[in-house]
C-alpha cells in the first residue's frame, strides 16, 4: 500500500467554503478511481509549528503503487489537480507531495 500525502499552502483569499469545496472534490475521487482505499483531509493540527506554511493537506491511501500511478494520470484526478494548483499560493510551489510505502 502507498500513503500519498499532499501538503498545501492555499491562497489566503480562499474562504472556508472554498476549502471545503476543494477537499470534497478531492474526497470524491475515491468513488471514481479504482484502487483508492481512503482519503482524509484537513488542516495541520501539529503543535510544533514546523509546517513551513503548509497548513492544509490531504492523504490518499492506495492499495498498490500501480493504483497510485493510475490515479496520477486519471482524467478526474488531473482536473482536480488543476483546481488544486490554481488554489495554492505560488502554483506548484505551494504543493508538497510525499509518498510512503505502508
Amino acid at each position: 500500500m502507498i500513503l500519498h500525502c499532499v501538503f498545501l499552502r492555499l491562497k489566503t483569499a480562499m474562504t472556508n467554503e472554498d476549502k471545503q469545496s476543494l477537499f470534497e472534490a478531492i474526497a470524491a475521487l475515491k468513488q471514481v478511481i479504482p484502487g483508492v482505499v481512503d482519503i482524509k483531509y484537513g488542516p495541520n493540527v501539529s503543535p510544533e509549528g514546523l509546517h513551513g506554511g503548509f497548513v492544509d493537506g490531504f492523504a490518499v491511501t492506495f492499495e498498490s503503487p500501480e493504483a497510485r500511478d493510475a490515479y496520477l494520470i486519471h482524467p478526474e484526478h488531473v482536473a482536480v489537480g488543476e483546481r488544486i494548483v490554481s488554489s495554492t499560493d505560488g502554483g506548484l510551489a505551494g504543493i508538497l507531495v510525499f509518498d510512503l510505502n505502508l
